[in-house]
C-alpha cells in the first residue's frame, strides 16, 4: 500500500500545523455568510467540494496509473470513508441543522465537546496514553473555548436556566461526535498514506456524499444565482474552497502525521478562536474583554497540554 513520506513534521511543530489548518477553517464565515444570501448551505458545500476535487485531481492521476488505490488497506479505506462523509459532508449538514433549530450560542458552546470525544475515541482505538497534566490543561482548554464562544455569558446562563437545552443542542452534539471521530479517522489515514493522495480521496468521497445530500435535501432549491451575482458568487466559492478548504486540509493532514488524535482535537479549537476574530474584524461584532482573555488562555492551555504529553508520547518522529 502507499507509504507515507519519510519526511514527517516533528512532534513539536506538527500540532501547530493542525492548529493553523483549523484556524484557516475558522475563516470560512467570511465567505460562507455572503454566499448564503444566494445559495442554500448544502449547495454551497457541494460547489466547495467541486472546486476542491479539481484542485486535488493531479494527486490522483499518478496513483490511478500505478494502481495504488488497490493497495490501500480496508482499514484505511474505512478511515477515508468516514473522514470524507462525517468530516466533509455530514458534519456540515448537522452543523447547519443545529443552527437552524437552536440557539447559535448554545450550538457553538456544545461544539467545544469535540476534543473530549476525539480523545475518548483515540484512547479506545489507538490506546493513546494520557499524562496526568493532560486532564488539567484539557479542562482549561474546553472551558476557555466555551467562554470564547459566549459574547454575553450572563445572558446565556440565565436563558439556559430558564429554557434548558433546545433541539439545536442535540444536533450540535451529533456534529461534535462526527467531527471528533473524523479527527481520529484522519490520524489513522495519515499513519499509512501520503498527504496528497489522502487529501484528494477525502474530497472525492465528500463530493459524492454531498451530491446525495443535495439530491435529498435541496430538491427544488436554486443551484446558481441570477446572472448579476454569478461572478461574485463564483469568486467567493473559489476563495472558500482554497483559503478555508484546500490549504487548511493540507496543513491539517500534514500535522496529523506527527500528532496523536487525543491531542489534535484541542489544537483544532483554534478554529473557534479564528471564527470569533473573523466575526469581529469582518462583520463588526463586539469582541469583549473576557473573549480576549479566553483566547489567550486557550492558546496557552493547548501548548501546556502538548508539553505535558511529551512524557508519555512515543511518536515515530522521536518527539
Amino acid at each position: 500500500m502507499p507509504r507515507p513520506s519519510p519526511s514527517l513534521p516533528s512532534s513539536r511543530s506538527a500540532p501547530w500545523l493542525v492548529a493553523l489548518g483549523a484556524a484557516l477553517w475558522g475563516t470560512e464565515s467570511a465567505f460562507r455568510i455572503p454566499l448564503s444570501r444566494h445559495l442554500s448551505s448544502e449547495v454551497i458545500v457541494l460547489y466547495e467540494h467541486v472546486v476542491l476535487v479539481l484542485m486535488f485531481l493531479p494527486w490522483l492521476v499518478v496513483p490511478l496509473r500505478r494502481g495504488e488505490l488497490w493497495q490501500i488497506r480496508r482499514r484505511t479505506w474505512g478511515y477515508l470513508l468516514f473522514s470524507g462523509t462525517a468530516g466533509s459532508a455530514v458534519g456540515a449538514v448537522l452543523f447547519t441543522e443545529a443552527l437552524r433549530r437552536g440557539n447559535p450560542t448554545v450550538v457553538n458552546v456544545m461544539l467545544n465537546l469535540q476534543p473530549v470525544l476525539s480523545t475518548t475515541f483515540a484512547w479506545l482505538l489507538f490506546r493513546d496514553r494520557l499524562s496526568r497534566g493532560f486532564y488539567l490543561w484539557a479542562a482549561v482548554a474546553v472551558l476557555s473555548g466555551a467562554a470564547l464562544s459566549l459574547e454575553r455569558p450572563e445572558t446565556f446562563l440565565t436563558t439556559l436556566g430558564q429554557r434548558g437545552l433546545d433541539a439545536g443542542a442535540f444536533w450540535a452534539l451529533l456534529c461534535a461526535l462526527c467531527w471528533g471521530l473524523s479527527t481520529v479517522a484522519g490520524r489513522g489515514i495519515m499513519m499509512e498514506m501520503r498527504l496528497g493522495l489522502a487529501a484528494a480521496l477525502r474530497v472525492v468521497i465528500g463530493l459524492v456524499c454531498m451530491i446525495a445530500v443535495v439530491a435529498l435535501r435541496a430538491a427544488g432549491a436554486s443551484l446558481w444565482p441570477p446572472a448579476q451575482h454569478a461572478g461574485q458568487v463564483a469568486w467567493q466559492l473559489v476563495l472558500l474552497a482554497t483559503v478555508s478548504g484546500g490549504l487548511p486540509l493540507l496543513l491539517y493532514f500534514q500535522g496529523l502525521k506527527g500528532t496523536r488524535a487525543s491531542t489534535a482535537g484541542y489544537f483544532e479549537m483554534m478554529q473557534t478562536l479564528a471564527a470569533v476574530v473573523i466575526t469581529w474584524g469582518v462583520f463588526g461584532h463586539a469582541l469583549r474583554p473576557h473573549q480576549i482573555t479566553a483566547g489567550v488562555v486557550l492558546i496557552c492551555a493547548v501548548a501546556l497540554l502538548k508539553r505535558a504529553q511529551r512524557a508519555v508520547e512515543d511518536l515515530p518522529t522521536g518527539g
